[in-house]
């Protein structure tokens, strides 16, 4: 049987400069990010399921979202507007793995649409037994004295309260079975200079992962995080890196290499899955190597 090296298994040379504004497009990024588009092999692990995915256009949530749908699973989506291109694409994926793909364009930042996605989706799928919390904003800011009231808002907003929206809207619809998994970071537990006020609302996605693993684990609901470090993806090169860190990007790591979407995927499959039954208020490090304890 042959093996993979890790170091060489994707892209391990240097990244261009390559700015956007926020959120960014996936499409326009050099190399393009690998979520999964040609490799993911599905092996019927979520025939019947209904997920919602947020940040489903790109990166992590996107190899969630094509993942889904070849383990069988319909899938809704949930991206910022000016993604739309990137939803298009994701779009087309499901469907070609003849599963089921609604659309949410909106702004988790509104209180009203973190929760009337939840029923959106829900009425549209027939169902919801999976959500996935992923969508994220981070902006770099070196000087504390720098880093603007709105920034901040901006950041928890997305990060921390949408997510407590949106699981109070899904707890009508969540059934014993059901899985809740939150996109965590290493910027959780080690978090970086530049990035004060989004290492700490992941932290706080780690502390709500384990609060309501105990909360709802009585009602057999499951709920997990995933802790990913360097990954590949639009975040980076709109404003969650300094352009002078994007050419060696990842490549501090044990592995030598940023992480490609892709390779988180798995991890997202199982903690959706049955076959994670046991599985509750864990944090799962996808780093290149770089500890989470």
């Amino acid at each position: 049987m042959m093996t993979t090296n890790p170091l060489t298994k994707h892209f391990n040379d240097k990244f261009e400069k390559q700015p956007q504004e926020y959120p960014g497009i996936q499409s326009k990024m050099t190399p393009v990010p690998d979520c999964g588009e040609e490799s993911y092999k599905g092996a019927e692990k979520l025939v019947g399921k209904k997920a919602l995915v947020t940040g489903g256009d790109s990166g992590i949530g996107r190899a969630a979202a094509i993942s889904y749908a070849r383990e069988g699973a319909d899938v809704a989506i949930n991206y910022h507007p000016d993604e739309q291109t990137d939803a298009e694409e994701v779009k087309k994926y499901i469907e070609d793995a003849g599963q089921k793909c609604v659309l949410l364009p909106g702004d988790l930042r509104d209180k009203k649409f973190a929760k009337d996605m939840i029923d959106q989706a829900h009425e549209a799928l027939g169902g919801l037994d999976i959500l996935v919390l992923n969508a994220g904003m981070q902006q770099y800011e070196y000087d504390i004295e720098n880093l603007e009231e709105q920034q901040l808002r901006d950041t928890f907003e997305v990060n921390v309260f949408s997510n407590v929206f949106s699981i109070q809207a899904a707890m009508k619809y969540l059934q014993p079975g059901s899985s809740i998994i939150i996109t965590s970071s290493i910027q959780g537990v080690k978090p970086s200079l530049q990035l004060v006020d989004y290492a700490m609302t992941k932290s706080c996605n780690i502390s709500m992962t384990k609060s309501l693993a105990a909360q709802l684990g009585p009602k057999g609901i499951r709920v997990n995080s995933v802790a990913p470090g360097p990954v590949w993806t639009p975040l980076q090169i709109s404003g969650g890196q300094h352009q002078d860190k994007i050419p060696e990007f990842g490549q501090k790591e044990p592995l030598q290499r940023a992480g490609q979407p892709v390779e988180l995927a798995d991890v997202y499959v199982l903690l959706a899955s049955d076959n994670a039954s046991y599985i509750t208020g864990q944090v799962y490090g996808i780093t290149g190597g770089s500890p989470i304890n």
